[in-house]
């Protein structure tokens, strides 16, 4: 299918598909007239790329999990490595979390002393 096609039956941009493969997320064959062909798997894929992202990963660690990411529908197979990558994403979220839980407590601390 062409990029329009893939583009209409997933939501994503044309744009935004030429990014995924240029960050390798996503594989093209090129016709003889240059134009991107993509094979019939490329819509479960960029629905699994669009999930990962609104979870808030970087698209380096999209591409390391991708390929754990088998199955014909947009859900994973959560296989070890895959979970074990998520689980340390997720932790690092936490910490990024608390420590804005501190820089938070800091302002209103300093805004406080100015009443």
């Amino acid at each position: 299918m062409l990029i329009g096609e893939l583009s209409r039956r997933t939501g994503a941009s044309a744009r935004s598909l030429r990014y995924y493969e240029a960050q390798g997320l996503l594989e093209a064959r090129r016709g003889t007239n240059g134009y991107r062909a993509y094979d019939e798997d490329a819509v479960a894929s960029v629905r699994k790329i669009r999930t990962l992202l609104r979870a808030g990963l970087s698209t380096e660690v999209i591409r390391q999990v991708l390929p754990c990411a088998r199955g014909e529908q947009a859900g994973f197979d959560w296989c070890a490595e895959l979970r074990a990558m998520l689980d340390g994403e997720l932790a690092d979220l936490d910490e990024q979390i608390e420590a804005l839980r501190r820089s938070r407590g800091a302002l209103v601390g300093l805004l406080a002393e100015r009443r």
